[in-house]
């Protein structure tokens, strides 16, 4: 019996490189794609091919590993797509630095720069950011201040999905996206929720989005997956709590240099987060 503690989503970070990695997904993979440039009206692409596949069944789940999923297009154009289930610190920092790793290591030394393609970075979150905006697909580029139609360069692009705000907004805003990308934002916000019946009615008329479930149905039905998902779990717990210990630590050790400085506890308290009795019992 599988266990109920733990929730294999669309969104689940091992299931999505699992799907977008496989050969044969890749119109499953240009689907997505697609359905995000022709949203702001861009072309569609005609190849996607995966640069750094992930094998579920060969790499280990319970080690620190990316799993974005880095694609070429026909033109060499490339996109880094990745899912963000959590908000943490520096979360848009850390997809800029994504950004500038693959750009810049496109570009072997002595060779020209104007051998540089573009790389657009695709990041789906399921939490609510820039409340500001209204849109669920928000794209941002290198624009001038003084006159926005003034594009510095073509060479970046990120969008964010907005699957959060969808979520918190009771799935509104998707009447303003194109069919085929609100049809991949049902599949990650329903997926779960939805009978199987309703979800093929929803998706039924767009091919890979619907196979990108069925892919979905048939990974959740696997044991070998679900063992697998359990594996990345303990990590990330394991992980989580070596963090937290780490920290402690730390503010105990400022504690006792506090201590030994004769700052008083209160103070002491105030600086670090520990109670007055846990700085009282160290040495």
């Amino acid at each position: 019996m599988l266990a109920d503690d733990i929730t294999i989503k669309p969104t689940t970070d091992l299931f999505i490189a699992a799907l977008w990695s496989a050969p044969k997904n890749e119109p499953i993979l240009r689907s997505l794609l697609n359905g995000v440039m022709t949203n702001i009206g861009q072309p569609a692409i005609v190849k996607a091919t995966v640069l750094n596949p992930f094998n579920i069944q060969e790499n280990p789940v319970d080690k620190q590993i990316r799993l974005d999923v880095l694609v070429e297009d026909e033109t060499k154009k490339r996109y880094n797509i990745e899912v963000q289930t959590d908000p943490h610190p520096g979360f848009f920092n850390r997809m800029l630095y994504y950004w500038a790793e693959t750009y810049s290591a496109r570009l072997q030394r002595g060779k020209n720069y104007k051998e540089l393609r573009p790389v657009y970075s695709i990041v789906i979150t399921e939490f609510p950011v820039f409340p500001q905006l209204t849109q669920l697909h928000a794209v941002f580029e290198i624009r001038a201040k003084e006159n926005h139609g003034v594009l510095l360069s073509d060479h970046f692009q990120m969008h964010v999905l907005r699957l959060g705000d969808m979520l918190r907004n009771n799935l509104s805003g998707l009447d303003d996206l194109c069919k085929e990308l609100q049809r991949w934002m049902q599949f990650w916000a329903l997926g779960e929720k939805l009978e199987e019946r309703e979800m093929s009615t929803m998706l039924h008329d767009t091919p890979e989005v619907l196979q990108a479930y069925e892919e979905y149905k048939r990974f959740t039905a696997d044991p070998v997956m679900w063992e697998k998902i359990r594996a990345r779990e303990r990590f990330e717990i394991d992980q989580q709590l070596r963090i937290g210990e780490a920290k402690r630590e730390g503010r105990e050790e400022t504690a006792r240099n506090f201590k030994r400085l004769g700052v008083s506890i209160a103070t002491i308290a105030e600086a670090t987060g520990l109670s007055v009795s846990e700085i009282e019992r160290l040495n």
